[in-house]
């Protein structure tokens, strides 16, 4: 063992490095101590780790805190319902209040249109309800069930859900029908399956058809049966065609009108396309990725060839509505304190006549009009010399002005009494062909 003055200068060198030996670990354990984030900064442990390692806590800079990043996963599709959820919308919600005037006074509807039908019939609905935004006496009422149909009467009974809705205390004005887009199944009835589209499927199904238009027609609501689209499954398509056949067969059998769809979304060779114009012209998609539901361009499409229909029915209903009471205008008053007679106001014709717009002062005589054109007479020289002296002479006296001079009386020939002028030499209506008087010579 080394003794002597180096032993002794070793000694005091080893209790050094075991005193930084030990600040080092001391250094250590308060880091790792001071780096659990609390429960906020937990949700992302991989972003902060370091700033959390040696600062303790994630840098607040001149802003203040920030929000703890939190990972998702296709965010824009989190929470996030199926577009014919139109009400579920917060966006259009504010879109729509903010566009209202809330000063405005509020118009209560008074013409409701019930839409009845599956998923199609909801997307109907919201591009009806967009279609007449503008009249705010006209209500568009979502009575549809996703995923429903006439063939599983289990999972909803429309024949049973069609005399409810009619007998609603809800007054119902027009209901549009849309349904089928899930209707390739087989017919459960009495123990017995019946194939899709068989000859006792097709006339079980025309009587639940027949049935849905009958229980509104009981209550007088008219009935307008919207068809199916083309889909972009062949097999599909080709059922769903079908099926519009049985519907155009039962309208037209129960006298109510029938709304066809597929030639309006296919393409210039009659197949399907997922894209087409909308309202405005313009080529947008009209038609979902699954190539069954519409999109939001593609339900307001859809609803423009419906809407054509209930206007007809609005129109009906207007004329015959009463009108409201308005005060009346208090008639102005004459110099000797009777009240004037009030005038004529123009009504609605009926039989399609035009209406006659009467002048309110001085009657119908008051009203200005033209000068009877006269008989077209012989044709005038007006280019020769003195040609126009000699029409003034003879214009009738009756017709010409005080002042009468030649070019006035040219002028009135030509602007008032349509007469025609001869073509002038070298004038713009000069088209007669004159040989050169220097003909260029020809070359040798």
């Amino acid at each position: 063992m080394p003794t002597g003055p180096r032993c002794a200068i070793m000694a005091p060198m080893s209790m050094s490095v075991q005193s930084l030996r030990r600040l080092v670990a001391l250094f250590v354990g308060v880091a790792a101590m001071s780096a659990t984030p609390d429960p906020s900064f937990a949700q992302d442990p991989f972003v902060e780790f370091f700033g959390g390692l040696f600062e303790g806590r994630p840098h607040h800079g001149p802003w203040g805190p920030r929000e703890p990043r939190v990972r998702r996963i296709m965010p824009h599709r989190e929470n996030r319902g199926p577009t014919y959820w139109h009400a579920d919308n917060p966006r259009a919600g504010k879109q729509s209040e903010s566009a209202t005037d809330r000063n405005a006074p509020v118009t209560q509807p008074t013409f409701f249109v019930a839409t009845v039908g599956d998923t199609l019939g909801l997307l109907l609905a919201n591009g009806l309800k967009d279609g007449f935004s503008d009249r705010p006496d006209v209500s568009i009422l979502r009575k549809g069930k996703e995923s429903s149909g006439l063939v599983r009467d289990d999972f909803y009974d429309w024949p049973k859900a069609a005399k409810e809705i009619a007998a609603d205390a809800q007054k119902i004005n027009v209901a549009v029908v849309m349904l089928g887009s899930n209707d390739r199944q087989a017919i459960q009835q009495g123990g017995e399956s019946y194939e899709t589209l068989s000859p006792r499927w097709r006339e079980l199904y025309a009587a639940r058809v027949d049935a849905v238009i009958a229980a509104f027609k009981e209550k007088n609501i008219p009935v307008i049966w919207v068809g199916l689209p083309v889909m972009k499954n062949e097999r599909l398509s080709a059922d769903m065609a079908q099926l519009n056949e049985i519907y155009k067969a039962r309208a037209a059998h129960a006298g109510v009108p029938y709304v066809d769809l597929w030639d309006a979304l296919t393409d210039e060779h009659g197949q399907y396309s997922a894209f087409g114009p909308d309202i405005n012209g313009q080529i947008v998609k009209l038609r979902s990725a699954d190539g069954v539901h519409f999109t939001e361009a593609g339900a307001r499409s859809v609803a423009h060839f419906v809407e054509s229909e209930i206007k007809k029915y609005y129109d009906a209903y207007r004329q015959q509505a009463p009108v409201a009471d308005t005060p009346a205008a208090p008639q102005p008053e004459t110099a000797t304190g009777a009240t004037a007679p009030q005038q004529p106001v123009a009504t609605a014709p009926e039989n399609g006549q035009p209406i006659i717009f009467r002048s309110p002062v001085g009657g119908p005589s008051a009203a200005p009009t033209l000068p009877e054109r006269p008989p077209v007479g012989s044709t005038q020289q007006l280019t020769g010399a003195g040609a126009a002296t000699e029409l003034a002479k003879r214009a009738p006296a009756s017709k010409a002005p005080d002042s009468a001079t030649p070019a006035q009386a040219l002028a009135r020939h030509v602007f008032i009494d349509g007469g025609d002028q001869s073509p002038r030499e070298n004038r713009a209506d000069d088209y007669s062909w004159r040989p050169s008087a220097n003909p260029t010579p020809q070359p040798r």
